[in-house]
């Protein structure tokens, strides 16, 4: 038997197949598993505040005056930010920096250097 992914708009899980589409029984979606894959791969796309993506290992520069919580240090604009982390989250950037140690950012307010 093989594995059929669950239906991603009720996660049935019995799925099958017709054609080149998955059909969900229960809900009567229709998806294709190029797409859902597509879908999967631009959602993980990091990308900075001009457009560009980021991937681990790029240096970023902060474009304005970051706060940071729980100090009353502030993050300078222009601060420069190497080897950076990409990870899940609202603050997808994990790095350290020079001065405050590990901390992690908003891909939003960086730029690929």
């Amino acid at each position: 038997m093989s594995n059929l992914p669950n239906c991603p708009k009720c996660n049935s899980q019995y799925t099958y197949e017709d054609g080149h589409l998955f059909v969900c029984p229960e809900c009567a979606h229709e998806w294709s598993l190029t797409a859902e894959e597509e879908h999967a791969e631009e959602q993980r796309m990091i990308k900075d505040a001009n457009g560009n993506v980021l991937n681990d290992g790029d240096t970023v520069s902060v474009i304005k005056d970051l706060k940071v919580k729980g100090s009353s240090s502030v993050i300078k604009i222009g601060t420069k930010v190497k080897n950076i982390r990409l990870i899940e989250g609202d603050h997808d950037i994990d790095c350290k920096i020079d001065g405050f140690g590990a901390m992690q950012l908003k891909s939003e307010f960086v730029k690929k250097i």
